[in-house]
């Protein structure tokens, strides 16, 4: 899952740079106006790309989710502060 995602980010990134480049190296020299409008679609390219890599998939484990093993787990909720550890141990 992260994989896809982060192949997708890549594609919009890199349709973002062929968008910016393109409308001021060749596009501009025909129509000015389609240049800013490439820009102008190319300015909302990143924050939609960072939005879709950074999303939550279903399988996806975050901070605050139990991962099914014991030891892991009450290691995080220590290092997270939710449980004190032993003094006796």
């Amino acid at each position: 899952m992260l994989a896809r995602r982060r192949r997708i980010y890549f594609w919009m990134m890199g349709g973002c740079l062929v968008l910016f480049v393109s409308a001021w190296g060749f596009v501009r020299l025909w129509s000015v106006p389609a240049a800013v409008a490439m820009c102008f679609v190319a300015m909302f390219v990143p924050p939609v790309a960072a939005m879709i890599a950074n999303r939550r998939g279903p399988e996806d484990r975050w901070w605050d989710d139990p991962s099914g093993d014991p030891q892991s787990d009450e290691w995080w909720d220590e290092l997270d502060g939710k449980k004190r550890r032993d003094e006796t141990q």
